[in-house]
């Protein structure tokens, strides 16, 4: 007989917790949206209460995205976990890209001035890209592999499981949909340093090939998920109520993001400037950190249940979702708010932001084609983007540039590199990727031949 248990309590504690701490940053950016009555905070504080709030709809999107996997297969429930958890980013971005598109109605702007508003827009989106996979990444092998320690100093016997061991992360089959199609945009990435203007015709490509994820997606079959805790709850409700609490989780996760997204980014930029910190320094690397931080918290939930592969697989969709479907979005919105089709102004400094941006991408790509990444992997992406942060923080604009240069030639050099040294490998993650049935894939073995 099925055990009825979760279906006849109220909800667990930790979703009325997590709800509850959501409330005062909700409620404080619904205030500054719609001219509610409010309180005015300190920029630090205020950033707290919005910070606080994301992370308790952080955990509420992982719970709702672990048993949609009861009714959607795992692949869509990750990839729509990862296009909600970078809502912040998209609205970060959107912001900057609708303001740039108002100061170009007025007339073109130069290349210095006024456009730095065009140039916060990329700034913004080269900066999160980076930081997900130079920090995000090696984070998950970090927390996996200690979360691994931990089970061992507890005396459990299981304390790996087929995606997670101490030192290495190591991804399902069915997660060469996510490499093939970063990797594909990947490639077209590259050749945007070397235009002038982010054009439509740059969204049409980018936009395709995450439809075309998508409905690659969508032929994976559904499995029956581990859940447990809030998931479970969830999970084990009749069909009807378990979608309907899926959807309103989701849908309350995400207004609690589109509410506090912003002002938690403007807040913290607003406590650096007090700090004397440039503006586009907060824009690229502090406003980042802040609206990654729901996927980000999600990937670590994953990670110290150790489901890495899940905590990855998070992580590698966002990935895909930033650098397809935010790139190619952000043509639209320009063009929408300066009503023209000439496209978001790329200046001289953002081309190299994504010269570095798109050969880190490559070399990220290229670490993933034995689909696993491993300690010494995941330490390399790492270094290579503190060596670029901590220049770019302290160092001219020269030499940052001429950093630039040098970190994408190696990252370029360690890519070629890699696809050389695991050719047949890089062969087989594609045609999985792209065309190998995925009742086919679930025989495989977990690192491709």
């Amino acid at each position: 007989m099925k055990d009825t248990r979760h279906k006849r309590r109220l909800p667990p504690l930790s979703l009325w917790l997590a709800a509850l701490v959501t409330l005062p940053g909700s409620y404080l950016g619904a205030a500054a949206y719609f001219g509610l009555p409010s309180l005015t905070l300190a920029p630090a504080f205020a950033a707290l209460v919005y910070g606080i709030a994301i992370i308790g709809g952080a955990f509420i999107l992982s719970w709702a995205a672990e048993a949609a996997q009861v009714d959607i297969n795992a692949g869509l429930a990750l990839a729509l976990l990862a296009l909600l958890a970078v809502l912040p980013e998209y609205a970060v971005d959107f912001v900057f890209t609708w303001q740039c598109g108002g100061v170009y109605a007025q007339g073109p702007p130069g290349l210095t001035g006024e456009s730095n508003v065009c140039s916060l827009a990329l700034a913004n989106m080269t900066g999160a890209n980076r930081v997900l996979v130079g920090v995000g990444w090696p984070l998950v092998v970090l927390v996996a592999s200690l979360a691994v320690w931990r089970a061992r100093r507890s005396g459990n016997e299981e304390t790996s499981s087929k995606s997670t061991s101490a030192g290495e992360v190591r991804l399902a089959p069915s997660m060469s949909v996510e490499i093939a199609f970063l990797g594909i945009a990947t490639l077209y990435s590259l050749t945007l340093p070397l235009k002038s203007n982010l054009m439509l015709w740059d969204s049409l490509v980018f936009i395709g090939i995450f439809a075309l994820y998508g409905w690659r997606l969508s032929k994976m079959q559904p499995t029956k998920p581990e859940l447990f805790g809030v998931s479970q709850w969830v999970g084990d409700k009749d069909k009807r109520p378990r979608r309907a609490w899926v959807i309103a989780m989701f849908v309350a996760a995400a207004v609690v993001i589109l509410l506090t997204a912003e002002h938690f980014a403007e807040n913290l930029v607003n406590t650096g400037e007090q700090l004397g910190i440039s503006e586009f320094l907060l824009v690229q690397w502090v406003a980042p950190l802040a609206s990654e931080s729901p996927e980000l918290i999600v990937a670590c939930l994953y990670a110290l249940r150790l489901k890495a592969d899940d905590s990855l697989g998070t992580l590698l969709s966002s990935k895909v979702n930033q650098w397809t479907l935010l790139v190619g979005s952000l043509p639209i919105v320009f063009a929408i708010s300066a009503t023209s089709v000439h496209g978001l102004p790329i200046d001289t400094h953002q081309r190299y932001e994504l010269l570095i941006t798109a050969a880190q991408s490559l070399f990220a790509v290229a670490l993933l084609m034995d689909r696993s990444l491993t300690f010494r992997g995941a330490i390399a992406l790492l270094s290579l983007f503190l060596v670029q942060f901590f220049v770019s923080v302290f160092a001219g604009q020269q030499v940052n540039q001429i950093t630039i240069i040098v970190l994408s030639a190696l990252y370029g050099v360690l890519a070629i590199a890699l696809f050389a040294w695991h050719f047949r490998r890089t062969i087989r993650v594609v045609k999985d990727g792209t065309v190998t049935p995925f009742n086919k894939l679930a025989d495989e073995p977990a690192r491709p031949d």
